[in-house]
């Protein structure tokens, strides 16, 4: 669809009551024509004037109107939310009446609509419209279809305008109640090998531009005759490695239960991974696929880069390895080790019912995403 080409064009449908003057005006002709009655001819005129006022009205109303979309800062799949539109009348003197607003995702028009009664000459104004997009992933929003039947609603004049969004839909969140504890409870707790303003003490050094005073180590910066400060190691946090299995046979890429499953498997991944994250976890994921592994993510500001590696997710032949595992003593300790009996694992697989499992999951507590 070049929208560049028919963002050139007006399209000019009849309404219902259109269709009912339209009929009018026929009959009307017709009678005029074949009693040469001067009286209808001057009526036929007066309803044809109508028309032509309309079409020019309406085109005044859509002149000059720019739309601009404003979506949420997140967005989960199958969860309704509220999509911004706001509408800016460019026009210096006339203002436009009765303008809907159509947005455009993938060219397909989304089936909800934003009314705009009035809107002044310079104004701008703001509405929003409920939606739901049922899949995880990028949708691209291409363009907006706004229309009028202003003034007599006899016709519905629309036009395109150009204005493309993407937006990251992120996986279905699902609740925590009736998940097993050893998911939702703290594991191996693990020094960062990192500064930060608050820890254990790590060293003394001098003092550079920029530092907290608050650093200052008074008496040891009295013996030495020049201010020394404080280093401080970032406080241990338990850690846990999410391993997400988004692996499906080549047979089943085509089976939609199968699909689902894996669809659960990776709301299960999202879902645990902003609980830790929310709970001060050290978090690491893991999926099969090229690349690296993500960075550690210890904040809840990292969220976002989870949800969205998570919705970008494509699924994979089992032939396909997982990213390697992060090494534990990088960060505080020695190699990973296989757990022992009743110990609790920093290491949780997530897998679908009836899934293969790979040979990580002999470090890892296998979680099943029934």
């Amino acid at each position: 669809m070049n929208l560049r080409f028919w963002a050139r064009w007006r399209w000019v449908r009849l309404t219902r009551d259109g269709w009912w003057f339209a009929t009018v005006v026929a009959c009307i002709a017709l009678v005029a024509l074949n009693t040469g009655n001067n009286l209808l001819y001057l009526l036929l005129a007066m309803l044809l004037s109508l028309v032509i006022a309309s079409l020019i009205m309406a085109e005044v109303s859509l002149r000059g109107v720019v739309p601009r979309r404003q979506p949420p800062p997140r967005v989960h799949a199958r969860d309704p939310f509220l999509m911004g539109i706001v509408l800016r009348n460019e026009k210096r003197r006339f203002p436009s009446f009765s303008i809907e607003v159509e947005d455009l995702c993938d060219d397909q028009v989304v089936d909800k609509r934003c009314y705009f009664l009035k809107i002044p000459a310079g104004r701008t104004q703001q509405t929003s419209y409920r939606h739901t997009l049922t899949r995880r992933g990028r949708y691209v929003f291409t363009a907006f279809r706004i229309s009028t039947k202003f003034p007599f609603a006899l016709f519905r004049t629309s036009r395109y305008v150009e204005h493309r969004s993407e937006v990251v839909v992120f996986p279905a969140l699902l609740p925590l109640s009736h998940w097993p504890q050893a998911l939702t409870v703290a594991v191996g707790e693990l020094t960062l090998g990192k500064l930060g303003r608050r820890g254990n003490f790590h060293a003394l050094r001098e003092y550079r531009v920029g530092d907290d005073p608050r650093d200052i180590h008074w008496r040891s910066a009295a013996r030495r005759q020049r201010l020394m400060v404080r280093e401080h190691e970032v406080e241990a946090v338990p850690q846990v490695t999410l391993l997400v299995d988004n692996s499906l046979p080549a047979e089943l890429h085509r089976d939609e239960a199968a699909q689902q499953q894996i669809e659960r498997v990776i709301s299960w991944g999202a879902s645990l991974g902003m609980f830790y994250l929310e709970h001060g976890y050290a978090l690491r994921l893991c999926t099969r696929g090229p690349g690296p592994a993500l960075p550690l993510l210890w904040s809840p500001t990292t969220l976002g880069r989870l949800l969205t590696t998570l919705a970008l997710l494509k699924t994979v032949t089992p032939d396909v390895p997982f990213q390697p595992l992060p090494k534990q003593g990088a960060l505080g300790g020695g190699p990973p080790a296989s757990p022992m009996a009743g110990e609790r694992s920093d290491y949780l697989m997530i897998v679908r019912p009836g899934a293969t499992l790979a040979r990580e999951a002999a470090l890892c507590h296998v979680v099943e995403a029934a």
